[in-house]
């Protein structure tokens, strides 16, 4: 497959992402195959790019606002099916058994895995993700508009969660 392939950081001006060919990637277990329709650019991709995050796998296929359409699935995975269109966002995995884990607050996982930093993401055509760390995209969303949702989307719904409203409450 097609991808932008991040060999070494360097600052953007350098243009360090490389256009290549790299294997295409499978699904094992509980992951799901999905072919990518849009990835948005966000700061924290640049900061991987450039090097301002100490690099965790390298090369990597930075990315992690992904849209796009579920290819194949894992023999682990049973809640997505070919077809679905769905958003890979920045959380990857999570342990789940720590304590932030098991109090709905995986975002704060010590052992926690994200998307286009630990894990290849969606500068591709292709992107693996665990089923469980996937979203449904409603159809009323283009890919384009739906794509920063997977991010600072993700952080204002959160927020509107933790806050404890209730719906058509007032803050």
């Amino acid at each position: 497959m097609k991808a932008c392939l991040l060999r070494s950081a360097a600052p953007i001006e350098a243009n360090p992402l490389v256009f290549t060919n790299v294997p295409d990637p499978q699904p094992q277990g509980d992951q799901v195959l999905v072919r990518v329709m849009a990835c948005g650019v966000c700061r924290t991709d640049l900061h991987v790019v450039e090097g301002e995050l100490p690099p965790r796998k390298s090369p990597v296929i930075p990315g992690h606002q992904i849209v796009g359409v579920v290819e194949k699935i894992g023999d682990g995975a049973t809640r997505l099916q070919i077809g679905a269109r769905v958003g890979i966002p920045w959380l990857h995995r999570t342990c789940g058994i720590c304590e932030y884990c098991r109090a709905g607050k995986e975002n704060l996982c010590d052992n926690a895995t994200f998307t286009g930093y630990m894990v290849d993401g969606g500068y591709a055509e292709y992107a693996l993700a665990p089923e469980s760390f996937v979203y449904a995209i409603p159809d009323g969303f283009a890919d384009l508009d739906a794509a920063p949702l997977l991010c600072a989307g993700i952080i204002g719904f959160r927020s509107l969660r933790l806050s404890g409203i209730e719906p058509g409450g007032h803050l």
